[in-house]
């Protein structure tokens, strides 16, 4: 069988499984059974699938991932998030579209200590969506905003998601968790500048209201109080792996630990939220082990079956320019983020790419971030976007899946002016992981 013939079969039945709604942990599952026994060797084929899936779950570079979904759900579970937006409502006055700009400097700083973008979606919608519409905020005004910075979440540390693409891509996770800093903070304030524009240009999207006035020390004391620490947890998390005190690993559980003491210490913390915030963190993280299980095989079948070869060879000999080839990748991944998950995104991908990635010689960690902006895309992307349904599902029930999709469009657009500014300024990724970590 030709590789191209392989690859064809592969992912045709692949696609026809995710057509079927088959949950992708499932779907790559059964191609690779059939896939390993026909290009692994038959029973011995088997056998190798078992133990690829024993190794896969038993990677010690996948355990922050626990640690960093712990620390959102407890953020959550607890109250402390609801407190933190509070403190940063009663700091931002008189700006135009001030709730809009709240919830992206909520999530900003939910970013920074939350591994989970949907939680942070979540979070915001239910609380700020409901007040922003009822004080006459444009629904594209009030849901666009919020569902932007959740895909943020991505970027900035601490990301389950860098965590695993760092492990299957076998990039640097600490330097790749760094390097998504500078890029989501930029992402972040252009959110900003966007929405104060069209505040400005059109009031009517995002009217002023009268804000309570406050003494200077009313206003400052609940940012200090309940924002700071977060933010602080965020730094030390960064800092003791950029100064090598701490292996990823290890400065996840050091933020995980801090986040329950922090809650613990505001007296919000009980035994029945931390089980809830515990039974959330095994969920979300038993989901992604159980796709990796199932998906842990099938770069070794691509392998096996010539089909990453010979597409690295049909490259190769079509003598294409790296910035051709790193423009269809990044074209493929946009695609992709339209009809499947981040993490399938990831499994189907990498096998093919980080051969060429090596090819062109490429530096990985920055091709890291591009991934991750791509897959934070795929999550506002219609139809299947995870966020645009996480939306719909907060929003009151006269919200339209079109509106939500209307909504997400202009930060769509800057999403890829994002990604097209950190291709022509690597430096955007690059400086930061250099300057705490070294070369």
């Amino acid at each position: 069988m030709t590789w191209w013939l392989a690859a064809l079969v592969l992912f045709g039945c692949l696609s026809a499984l995710f057509v079927a709604a088959l949950p992708a942990a499932f779907a790559f599952l059964g191609i690779n059974v059939v896939g390993a026994w026909i290009w692994l060797g038959g029973d011995a084929g088997l056998i190798q699938l078992v133990r690829n899936g024993v190794a896969a779950i038993s990677s010690f570079t996948l355990t922050p991932i626990p640690f960093f979904v712990l620390m959102g759900e407890v953020l959550f579970h607890t109250g402390v998030a609801l407190k933190a937006i509070d403190a940063i409502d009663r700091l931002i006055w008189r700006v135009p579209g001030r709730l809009s700009v709240v919830a992206v400097v909520s999530g900003t700083v939910f970013s920074a200590i939350s591994g989970s973008t949907i939680a942070t979606t979540a979070l915001l919608g239910s609380l700020l969506l409901p007040e922003m519409l009822r004080r006459g905020y444009h629904p594209k005004m009030a849901m666009g905003p919020i569902m932007a910075i959740g895909g943020v979440d991505m970027l900035i540390p601490p990301s389950a998601l860098a965590v695993l693409l760092g492990s299957l891509a076998d990039i640097s996770i600490s330097r790749l968790l760094i390097a998504g800093i500078l890029p989501g903070a930029v992402l972040a304030i252009l959110f900003v500048g966007w929405i104060v524009i069209r505040a400005l240009v059109n009031p009517a999207l995002a009217p002023a209201f009268e804000h309570q006035e406050a003494r200077l020390w009313e206003r400052w004391k609940p940012l200090i109080v309940y924002v700071v620490p977060l933010v602080m947890i965020f730094v030390v998390v960064v800092a003791a792996m950029a100064a090598g005190w701490a292996t990823p690993t290890e400065a996840a559980a050091l933020g995980a630990v801090a986040t329950v003491l922090v809650a613990w210490i505001y007296r919000s913390l009980t035994w029945s939220n931390l089980m809830r915030a515990l039974m959330g963190t095994a969920a979300i993280s038993g989901v992604i082990l159980f796709i990796i299980v199932g998906a842990t095989t099938f770069a070794q079948i691509l392998t096996f079956s010539g089909a990453t070869n010979g597409l690295v060879n049909a490259i190769r000999g079509a003598e294409l320019a790296p910035a051709t080839v790193l423009a269809l990748m990044m074209i493929i991944l946009l695609v992709l983020g339209c009809f499947v998950d981040q993490v399938s995104m990831m499994l189907i991908a990498l096998p093919f790419f980080m051969p060429l990635v090596a090819l062109y010689g490429f530096d990985p960690v920055w091709f890291g971030v591009l991934f991750l902006i791509c897959m934070q895309l795929g999550l506002l992307t219609p139809p299947f976007g995870m966020l645009l349904f996480t939306m719909k599902s907060v929003a009151p029930p006269q919200i339209t899946m079109s509106q939500v999709y209307h909504a997400v469009t202009p930060y769509l657009v800057l999403g890829l002016a994002m990604l097209v500014i950190v291709i022509l300024v690597p430096g955007l990724a690059t400086w930061l992981p250099e300057v705490l970590i070294g070369r």
